[in-house]
């Protein structure tokens, strides 16, 4: 049986959770440091390119998911590929949660439903180095397009393109 996430807006009420989240080993591993990432996801909220997300299963937040525009800001390092496209970051706060498909099923809802909103490309960027992620983006239906180094470091850059 298909499962079916909730996806609703963040608000500056869950960066507390996120807080939380983000210091899980699974978590802190791949992103930067603490109070830099906070400052900075505080400041997405307010930010019209990035639209950030709680992801829940059953009514339970467990996972955090935002999409942005790459195009919004002349330097980001993908906004050389097709207008429209959306980039995605994500992480699972709940360790339970990891390990079960979860990441995979909530991205892949996900990027249906930008495919949905009209994106032609959706875009994701792992660490070389985090297989976990990279599985879990194949299994979404991503495809490895090619290593790129950018401000945050070296990624993988992998696409996700609507299918006609």
């Amino acid at each position: 049986m298909t499962k079916t996430y909730g996806f609703r807006r963040m608000t500056e009420a869950d960066l507390p959770l996120l807080r939380q989240w983000l210091q899980t080993p699974a978590a802190s591993e791949w992103w930067g440091e603490l109070e830099d990432e906070m400052q900075n996801l505080a400041a997405d909220l307010q930010e019209p390119g990035m639209r950030l997300w709680i992801v829940s299963l059953d009514d339970t937040p467990f996972a955090f998911l935002q999409d942005y525009d790459p195009h919004s800001w002349d330097w980001h390092p993908f906004n050389d590929l097709p207008p429209g496209t959306r980039g995605i970051d994500q992480t699972i706060g709940v360790t339970d949660m990891l390990g079960k498909g979860h990441g995979s099923a909530f991205i892949a809802q996900h990027v249906q439903r930008l495919f949905d909103e009209g994106a032609p490309v959706v875009c994701t960027d792992p660490d070389p180095g985090n297989a976990r992620a990279i599985r879990a983006y194949e299994k979404a239906g991503f495809t490895r397009f090619e290593q790129r180094s950018t401000e945050w470091g070296d990624c993988l850059l992998m696409l996700a393109r609507v299918s006609i």
